[in-house]
């Protein structure tokens, strides 16, 4: 059993910038791999960003590339998603999921089986 946890959304100007961060606890950090999604009103959720296990491998979405980055602090348990230069298209709820192949990139989201609840992101134009 994995619990997430996420933080740090919040409403922000067009071009500002938030970092989100997931904290996990009941399993050791380590043994998986970790993604970001993000589900807009009427929407289907969509893939943002994964990381491996140790983050020497990470995976982003065409839309976020070269605006968002995906970190992870092992021993703090903690995922991290940098978003800078946002736009309003960016605005949905976000999501950290755990992948248990912890070595995988896999941008699907049926591959990751515990999830967040979400914290939302809203960018006014």
């Amino acid at each position: 059993q994995v619990r997430l946890v996420e933080s740090g959304g919040g409403l922000v100007q067009a071009g500002g910038s938030l970092r989100l961060s997931c904290t996990a606890s009941g399993r050791t950090f380590m043994s998986f791999a970790m993604g970001w999604f993000r589900q807009a009103p009427g929407k289907e959720r969509e893939f943002v960003a994964a990381i491996s296990w140790n983050g020497d491998r990470t995976s982003y979405a065409d839309s976020v590339k070269g605006r968002f980055t995906i970190s992870r602090d092992n021993l703090k348990s903690t995922l991290y998603l940098q978003m800078n230069s946002l736009k309003p298209e960016d605005t949905a709820a976000y999501y950290c999921a755990s992948d248990p192949d912890s070595d995988r990139i896999v941008v699907s989201d049926t591959a990751y089986d515990y999830w967040g609840q979400g914290t939302q992101v809203t960018v006014s134009s």
